[in-house]
């Protein structure tokens, strides 16, 4: 015991900003865990071992207390106190099989291997991730401009719900979110969307990712076969892929989804669409497409996700209906999402699901993710109510298609007609076409090094890219700051893109 005192003494800092009770307490934890102390070792009575350490007997005494409600030490009434045996059972440390040995290093270091700390589909995940590290500025694609959000009504709302102190808005989340909200969206979703429901029908969520999350999880199995528009959303294909679907890229063309005669001969159980603004390429799904995929999906049991993320924001036209509202037979699953109308850290999205869905989707939402955030949910319903959100997003129209216009004018000073602008009808971003023979990821990979950031066409294909570009975003940049940025940006693409870094400007 003397070893012991001695040893603990000259670990023991009395000049730590660190309790006694604490330092002690790691210090033993540490010696039983190591071996220093071995199982059946003997402790020294709490006076001998405060009188060694020169602490009070009661640091000591709270010590051995919290070693044996750990489990770490015994202590027998009339013994004394004893090291516990807390060795790992030798069963399950036992040597194993050869058919469970690890494989070779040089597999596991490519992330290869399935005994890594990856599983294959976690691997492929983070390998194929699409998130940018930065998520604000000149010219990040599908980011809404958070100053211009008007905080003092949205404040003005939220202390008018907490003066009241109600409880109920601090607890779980009913099936399906909070029910006022569901009402406020079902009449805005009608008039804006012309989507077809009732509160019943629609399911408050975290945003888009998690309303595909929750409807795969609902309506399809592990290997089940998905449709995907070639190119997607990333995040989107990256929901499916962790789902354990077997994902079928359909290309798109001007007139939207087109599947081949051989995808047709194999109906998938999913097919996630973005009928009204193709992301990324902008695109509108024509009506022809829209009635033969929903007649496809009758015949074929297949459901349709309809991702409706930005149908809002439209230049020079009215906002295109819904697929939802053209559907006769219930297979479409809307989803949609408030944070490019007002601002991304809201976390609030929703779906219409069919009638005889939605006593599912309330119980499967709620046995998934426990939902919560009911004061910002009462919010946000006080907000539409009160015709917030519908002015909000017409000033926010007006400014984005300001924007708009100043960037095109940039690419068109810098370009002139030698690089194209597709899908700049609707939305945040359009995508700036580049010569085919350009390496989009390293243009974007430059961009961002010199402070300006684009997506790179290349990162929404998953099969082979048959265009080239950069998504490039003009929803979160000042007015003041387009040209200078785009300036940049133009020099980037001279430096990649052409043999001359001269620029290419219309004449005169």
């Amino acid at each position: 015991m003397v070893i012991l005192s001695e040893w603990l003494a000259a670990q023991l800092d009395k000049e730590s900003a660190e309790p006694a009770y604490r330092q002690l307490l790691q210090l033993m934890q540490q010696a039983i865990l190591a071996g220093r102390l071995a199982p059946g070792t003997k402790l020294p009575s709490s006076r001998t071992l405060a009188g060694d350490l020169g602490v009070a007997r009661n640091t000591v005494l709270h010590v051995y207390d919290q070693l044996s409600a750990e489990g770490y030490v015994i202590s027998t009434t009339g013994s004394g106190t004893y090291v516990a045996d807390t060795r790992p059972d030798s069963v399950a440390v036992s040597t194993p099989t050869p058919a469970a040995a690890p494989a070779d290093e040089d597999d596991d270091a490519n992330g290869a291997s399935p005994r890594g700390d990856m599983s294959m589909r976690g691997q492929r995940l983070i390998d194929e991730a699409g998130v940018s590290a930065r998520q604000w500025g000149a010219f990040m694609p599908g980011v809404p401009d958070v100053a211009e959000f008007p905080a003092r009504t949205w404040s003005r709302l939220q202390a008018r719900l907490w003066k009241s102190a109600n409880h109920g808005l601090l607890t779980y989340a009913p099936g399906g979110g909070y029910r006022p909200l569901r009402r406020a969206l079902s009449d805005y979703l009608r008039v804006a969307r012309s989507v077809r429901c009732t509160p019943d029908q629609i399911i408050i969520t975290t945003g888009i990712h998690q309303s595909i999350d929750l409807a795969v999880r609902l309506l399809a199995d592990v290997g089940d076969r998905a449709w995907v528009e070639e190119p997607c959303y990333w995040g989107a294909r990256s929901v499916l892929q962790s789902s354990g679907l077997k994902l079928a890229p359909i290309p798109v063309d001007d007139e939207g989804l087109n599947p081949r005669e051989q995808d047709l001969r194999d109906p998938p159980r999913i097919a996630l669409v973005t009928p009204s603004h193709q992301y990324p390429l902008g695109m509108v799904m024509s009506l022809a497409r829209r009635r033969t995929l929903l007649e496809y999906a009758r015949q074929h049991k297949v459901w349709i996700i309809e991702d409706d993320y930005d149908s809002e924001f439209r230049y020079g036209s009215r906002p295109l209906a819904s697929l939802q509202g053209l559907d006769e037979s219930d297979r479409v699953i809307y989803v949609g999402s408030l944070g490019k109308l007002l601002f991304p850290g809201l976390r609030i999205g929703y779906m219409v699901v069919p009638e005889r869905l939605a006593a599912t989707f309330r119980t499967g939402v709620a046995e998934l993710y426990r939902e919560g955030q009911l004061m910002q949910q009462a919010v946000l319903a006080e907000f539409i109510m009160d015709g917030y959100l519908t002015s909000h997003v017409r000033r926010m129209r007006t400014l984005y298609g300001e924007r708009r216009q100043l960037l095109i004018d940039a690419v068109t000073r810098h370009f002139g007609d030698a690089l194209p602008v597709m899908g700049d009808e609707a939305g945040l971003h359009f995508v700036l076409g580049l010569p085919d023979h350009t390496d989009d990821r390293a243009v974007a990979a430059a961009a961002y090094d010199a402070g300006v950031i684009v997506r790179p066409l290349a990162a929404y294909y998953s099969v082979s890219q048959d265009r080239k570009g950069l998504l490039t975003g003009y929803a979160c940049v000042p007015h003041e700051e387009i040209a200078p940025a785009f300036a940049t940006l133009a020099q980037v693409i001279e430096e990649h893109a052409f043999a001359s870094p001269k620029k290419l400007r219309r004449a005169g």
